[in-house]
C-alpha cells in the first residue's frame, strides 16, 4: 500500500447511524438493502439491536465508514435505547407510508431522541425516512404530512423502497454527506439513484375466438 493510499485511509471518517421506528416498518429490511443489497421476504423482528457496517466514498476523496445500527421497535420505552442512540451522528425514523400509526409514532422516537441528546453536544441529524415506497397505492400518509412534520423538527427528508432499493443508497448518501458538509455532485446523486421498472402485470388472454357460426346473428348488442 503507498503512502498516499495510507494517509486516505488514515483520514477516513467513522459515522454512527441509529435507525429507529415502529416495529414492521422495515428498518431491518433497509439495512439489510443498504449494506447487502439483500431483502428478506419474511418479516423477523429484531430484538435489541442489529448491526452493520459499510464503506463509503463521498465526493471522490472522502472515505467514510457507516455504522448503521437497527434498533428493535419494541425498545422505545427500553432501558438500553439511551445507550443505543448516544454518540448517533445521523438518526433515521423510519415509518411504512401504509401505516399510518407507525407514521403517528415517530413523534414519540423524536421526542426520545431529544430527551437523550439534551445534554449532547451537537443535536444529530436527523432523517425522516417514509418506507414501502413501491406501494404508493396503498400510502396512509399524505405526502404534506411528512413535509410538514419534517419541516417542525428540521429533518431531512426520504422517500426509499428497501424491497426494490429505490433511493436507499440516495438516501444514507445524502445523510452522511449533509452530517460531514458535502454537497453530492449531480453524478453521485444520479448514480445511487434506482430506477424502478414498473412491474409487468400480464393481461388475462382473452379466450380464442370461435369460428363464427354459419347461423344467422341476433343484431342485437349486449353491454358488458
Amino acid at each position: 500500500m503507498s503512502d498516499s493510499e495510507d494517509e486516505a485511509r488514515d483520514r477516513g471518517k467513522q459515522l454512527k447511524i441509529v435507525v429507529v421506528g415502529d416495529g414492521a416498518s422495515g428498518k431491518t429490511s433497509l439495512a439489510t438493502r443498504y449494506s447487502q443489497e439483500q431483502f428478506g421476504k419474511q418479516y423477523q423482528q429484531t430484538v435489541g439491536l442489529d448491526f452493520f457496517l459499510k464503506r463509503i466514498c463521498i465526493a471522490d476523496n472522502t472515505h467514510v465508514s457507516l455504522q448503521v445500527w437497527d434498533i428493535g421497535g419494541q425498545t422505545l420505552g427500553g432501558k438500553m435505547l439511551e445507550n443505543y442512540l448516544y454518540g448517533a451522528h445521523g438518526v433515521l425514523l423510519v415509518y411504512d407510508i401504509t401505516n399510518y400509526s407507525s407514521f403517528e409514532n415517530v413523534e414519540d422516537w423524536y421526542q426520545k431522541l431529544r430527551d437523550v441528546c439534551k445534554d449532547a453536544d451537537k443535536f444529530p441529524h436527523v432523517a425522516l425516512v417514509g418506507n414501502k415506497a413501491d406501494l404508493e397505492h396503498m400510502r396512509t400518509v399524505k405526502d404534506e404530512k411528512h413535509q410538514k412534520l419534517c419541516q417542525e423538527h428540521n429533518m431531512s427528508s426520504h422517500f426509499v423502497s428497501a424491497k426494490t432499493g429505490d433511493s436507499v443508497n440516495l438516501c444514507f448518501q445524502k445523510i452522511a454527506a449533509d452530517i460531514l458538509g458535502i454537497k453530492l455532485t449531480k453524478a453521485e446523486i444520479q448514480n445511487n439513484t434506482r430506477v424502478v421498472k414498473a412491474e409487468v402485470l400480464k393481461a388475462r388472454e382473452d379466450p380464442v375466438p370461435r369460428p363464427m357460426s354459419s347461423h344467422t346473428r341476433s343484431s342485437m348488442c349486449s353491454v358488458m
